[in-house]
């Protein structure tokens, strides 16, 4: 799941909160729309279709190579995520629609050895859906309820609005803002930030407007 390499650290102070357990891995997952399934090797043909285009990539971090190479998401998988996940470092998903499963059109990752906590991409047919904000509301509940995490951080470029929507939306906040190298070069960086507490009530308000 490339957009992971987005992350940098951040400059502020920040404590890596352990979980209850390092060794939970990631399960299936399922929204009204989606199902969001651990990351595997074969997705990677997938990947590399829908993954290399200017939108996805310009607000992600500059170690993203760009142009991207013809095996950059086998690569990425290969030698980085799927390590990482065998750690108990990380715990990856890619989307798939419930009515076409058959392929993935995007992914989202959570990452609990670094101050960045979770990154997504979505191809780009599927993009104004709502379909990121039901995957994201799936693994803030595994974040907290599952791993037991206490607080969750993930970087938005001020630019990239419509993930700053999604984290609007989920009841983040705004924590610190910093410059940041980007694909598209150095840009305004916000950290947004919510705790566990903090989600259960976002979750709580986001289902009651969903119900009416």
């Amino acid at each position: 799941m490339l957009p992971v390499l987005w992350w940098a650290t951040w400059s502020a102070s920040a404590v890596i909160v352990r979980p209850m357990s390092t060794s939970i891995p990631a399960v299936e997952l399922h929204t009204r729309r989606l199902l969001l399934r651990p990351l595997q090797l074969s997705d990677a043909q997938q990947t590399q279709l829908l993954f290399p285009q200017w939108e996805i990539v310009r607000h992600l971090n500059a170690i993203v190579p760009w142009p991207y190479p013809a095996d950059g998401a086998l690569t990425y998988y290969r030698d980085v995520a799927l390590p990482a996940i065998e750690r108990g470092d990380e715990w990856q998903w890619t989307l798939r629609l419930k009515q076409s499963p058959e392929h993935h059109i995007g992914a989202i990752s959570l990452h609990r050895t670094k101050p960045d906590n979770r990154g997504f991409w979505l191809g780009l047919p599927w993009h104004n859906r709502g379909l990121m904000t039901e995957a994201v509301i799936a693994v803030n509940d595994f974040w907290f309820d599952v791993l037991g995490f206490s607080v969750l951080r993930a970087p938005k470029a001020v630019g990239n609005l419509a993930s700053r929507r999604i984290s609007e939306k989920t009841g983040m906040r705004i924590v610190a803002t910093e410059e940041r190298d980007f694909v598209s070069g150095r840009h305004p960086c916000e950290i947004w930030e919510i705790t566990a507490d903090e989600w259960r009530k976002a979750r709580a308000l986001f289902h009651a407007k969903q119900q009416h």
